[in-house]
């Protein structure tokens, strides 16, 4: 009888002490119908951060400045610093000093020739022989009738069987591992830099598929 009694004070207390919790947490959460606070948050450091934003100022430096300058010589991850300068003389030095640091495989070769079919083939043609379609005539017909469509100057074919010569210099069917890359990373008259659009293995893909297309 005794230890019934005890067990029942022990449920009783128990649910004294939760009934308490409940109903100051129901007051606290309500507010009291002047202010727009909603009582206590909860994780508050989800929403507002302790971390400093890039644009304030910070003590924590000498500068007080937040968003600091990297160190120099330093790379962010996953870049690769091309050492080469975007001149002639840079573009020759290229040709003698860089050389791809891929092997010949088919798998390399065909991401090379789906590489250049994406980006190149437009103004290179499919094989290379500088007969893009956008080299060539072309009109649209739409709402506002037939209109031409701007041409582009074709370059300099790539296959031997062409014997086309580089506006640089030398034959386009000589062209070395380091002079293709070089104008990939940088452009060359009328083509633009494809550094934004292709990896650096990537441009040695199609680096490979061009020497390919300069067997033809």
């Amino acid at each position: 009888m005794k230890e019934n009694m005890l067990a029942m004070n022990k449920k009783n207390f128990l649910g004294s002490v939760c009934a308490a919790f409940a109903l100051a947490a129901v007051v606290s959460s309500c507010g009291d119908g002047k202010t727009r606070s909603t009582g206590w948050e909860f994780s508050r450091n989800m929403y507002d951060p302790i971390a400093f934003n890039p644009d304030q100022p910070n003590e924590n430096f000498k500068n007080k400045i937040t968003a600091q300058l990297p160190p120099a010589g330093t790379n962010p991850i996953g870049f690769e610093r091309f050492e080469f300068a975007n001149s002639l003389e840079e573009y020759e030095r290229a040709g003698r000093e860089l050389t791809s640091p891929l092997a010949v495989t088919q798998e390399n070769l065909a991401k090379g020739d789906a590489l250049f079919h994406t980006y190149c083939a437009v103004c290179h043609g499919p094989e290379g022989k500088g007969d893009g379609p956008i080299t060539k005539e072309r009109s649209v017909t739409d709402s506002r009738g037939t209109r031409a469509l701007e041409t582009f100057p074709p370059p300099p074919s790539y296959q031997k069987s062409d014997a086309a010569s580089s506006s640089r210099g030398g034959a386009m069917s000589e062209l070395s591992d380091g002079k293709i890359y070089h104008t990939i990373y940088y452009g060359h008259n009328s083509m633009g830099s494809h550094a934004s659009q292709l990896s650096p293995e990537e441009r040695w893909q199609v680096v490979m598929y061009v020497h390919e297309l300069q067997k033809k």
